[in-house]
């Protein structure tokens, strides 16, 4: 079982690489397959690992209510670390990230705060769509971004996202595990606040 899991891992990155790739015109099209990216390229291995952890920490119980406890905690601070990891994006310097402020743009990536900022300022959709390949592009969506309220609703559903983590866990009973998990959610959405 931990073997399927470690190689779902990696099916997912993949499927995550061709998905990151792809670029739809539609603005919900493109939200779902960013969420989808998202799990495969970052909380696809958090929440395998999770699950792998589980399986072998209970093996012999027959308890799959702890496998699959630890799937959903380990999917949702997945999807939750990578909404941070985008606001981030947008409001660190380079020396706090360890790339430039932007960098995902430059790569053409639209990132949650771009797709939310894109309902506010629909002339991000084309910048979208040509992946923000022409001169002035980046800036500009930088820019627009910025004056959106993208980053406060990037900030939102990172919270959702770990709330939901936090609410996986609650059948667990209470122990230090169970502590450090609740502070790890904790101090993931504290970066952003």
């Amino acid at each position: 079982d931990v073997v399927m899991c470690m190689s779902q891992i990696l099916s997912d990155l993949v499927n995550g690489e061709f998905q990151q790739m792809a670029s739809r015109s539609d603005q919900e099209d493109r939200f779902q397959l960013y969420l989808d990216k998202t799990f495969n390229k970052t909380a696809s291995l958090m929440a395998y690992s999770c699950k792998s952890v589980a399986i072998l920490a209970s093996e012999g119980t027959g308890d799959k209510n702890i496998t699959d406890m630890a799937y959903r905690y380990g999917q949702n601070i997945g999807i939750a670390f990578q909404l941070v990891d985008d606001w981030l994006d947008f409001v660190s310097s380079a020396d706090q990230l360890g790339k430039p402020s932007g960098a995902d743009l430059s790569l053409g990536l639209a990132t949650a705060p771009v797709l939310f900022a894109s309902q506010q300022f629909p002339q991000l959709n084309q910048l979208i769509l040509r992946q923000f390949s022409q001169p002035g592009d980046v800036e500009t969506a930088f820019q627009l971004v910025c004056s959106s309220r993208g980053l406060e609703e990037t900030k939102e559903l990172a919270t959702k996202y770990s709330e939901q983590a936090m609410e996986s866990i609650k059948e667990m009973k209470d122990s230090k595990d169970k502590q450090e998990l609740a502070q790890l959610a904790e101090r993931l959405i504290n970066r952003i606040k």
